[in-house]
């Protein structure tokens, strides 16, 4: 059977992972929800009107780019940069919410939930819903609110609501926890625009779907740029961006696919995010993974520089193609992953988000160990301006003064 038939099913299988313990009041939701993606997934005039946003509001294709002075520098295999960035909204979620956004109001639903931690996937649910004249509830975790608060106000700027999380750990499953609640209590109303390739069928199957797209375009630029990619590399926190990464070339046994988590400050420090080192096997929100969890199956606190890979879950479809040694799983540090901001703006002029830079980390290893012939594609699926308030004090020993000094120009 094909990988990809595998990767996205009907059933929300993949192997021994997968959907399960639905709270009996989602199941209806779940299989309109279900029903209503592989109908219109073949409906001509829905997908002439889709592509006509892709092209026309999200302004795809995005370029792939040959980092030349990077490669050069490295002195190693040939590295490919998959400018996700570019896209409206300044990351590759736009992708899937563009979609969800069209089922919901196919379903008849007025109303958006969604969950973010690094923003961008709320950015763009925001920018959909305002596009779309959807009513948009966004859940943040109270930390991630805070260390992400400038972009706060661009969702609250196209009229989203965005409330800060105070539960649990106050990141990202809290966030998620709170919008499930939302849900329940609304479900007749409401559409739950999920993020990523996780949760119960057929979300996993669904966004995977939507975010192939990226690399329909990459076999066709690599044809047009006389390339064949060796490797595929792409950070991993939940599944979509990856997963859009690999979808074309699955099949395609001479082509590495390598999957970076986050190392944040170790594994004896247990400041990090790292699913694979242990593979812990659980049932959480309703499906079935790798968890990163303690000897009692309790769900553990995560770390990273990044926001958007400070989380303790992976998609099902990730577990499985590492668990059949189709995908390997590598890691990058705080460190690295800074490292791989000022290498790759100083070598190309391009500044990457830090989820991507631990991608672009990995990369910057792999390609010193290659012939020149070799060619690494590498996703950079979001932009760096989210990191500012992380990244900069890190770069500047000024900066801090300088909002200091701005901040009093308003007291």
């Amino acid at each position: 059977m094909s990988l990809k038939d595998v990767i996205i099913n009907e059933t929300g299988r993949f192997w021994e992972f997968w959907w399960a313990y639905i709270p009996e009041l989602l199941f209806p939701v779940m299989k309109d929800i279900q029903e209503a993606f592989f109908t219109i997934k073949k409906d001509k005039k829905f997908l002439e009107d889709l592509h006509a946003l892709y092209k026309n509001y999200i302004g795809r294709p995005s370029p792939l780019v040959y980092a030349e002075n990077l490669s050069r520098k490295i002195w190693g295999a040939q590295i490919y940069l998959k400018n996700e960035w570019v896209n409206h909204t300044w990351a590759h979620k736009i992708n899937h919410c563009v979609w969800q956004a069209l089922i919901a109001k196919y379903l008849w639903k007025k109303r958006i939930i969604a969950e973010t931690w690094a923003w961008q996937h709320g950015l763009a649910t925001a920018s959909i819903c305002a596009k779309l004249w959807l009513e948009c509830i966004i859940y943040m975790g109270k930390k991630d609110y805070e260390r992400q608060k400038p972009n706060v106000i661009y969702m609250e700027l196209a009229w989203a609501t965005v409330i800060p999380v105070l539960d649990g750990s106050q990141t990202l499953r809290d966030a998620v926890n709170a919008a499930l609640k939302d849900l329940l209590n609304n479900s007749e109303t409401s559409y739950y625009l999920l993020g990523t390739a996780c949760w119960p069928n057929p979300y996993p199957s669904m966004n995977v779907f939507f975010q192939k797209i990226i690399w329909e375009e990459v076999r066709k630029q690599s044809f047009q740029l006389n390339i064949s990619p060796d490797y595929l590399v792409a950070c991993v926190w939940w599944g979509s961006n990856s997963l859009g990464l690999f979808y074309e070339f699955l099949d395609d046994p001479d082509v590495k696919m390598i999957g970076v988590e986050a190392w944040g400050k170790g594994i004896k420090s247990w400041k990090h995010a790292v699913r694979f080192a242990q593979k812990e096997v659980g049932y959480v929100e309703w499906y079935k993974s790798y968890f990163l969890q303690d000897e009692k199956w309790q769900i553990q606190d995560t770390y990273s520089i990044s926001a958007g890979l400070d989380y303790s879950w992976v998609s099902p479809q990730i577990s499985y193609l590492e668990n059949i040694w189709r995908l390997e799983m590598s890691f990058a540090t705080d460190e690295e992953a800074l490292h791989a901001v000022k290498t790759c703006m100083m070598s190309e002029g391009i500044l990457p988000a830090l989820e991507s830079a631990h991608g672009l980390a990995h990369v910057l290893k792999l390609a010193k160990t290659l012939p020149k012939e070799k060619v690494i594609i590498c996703n950079i699926s979001w932009r760096w301006e989210k990191d500012l308030f992380i990244t900069a004090p890190n770069f500047s020993t000024e900066f801090i003064d300088f909002i200091k000094e701005y901040a009093q120009k308003y007291d």
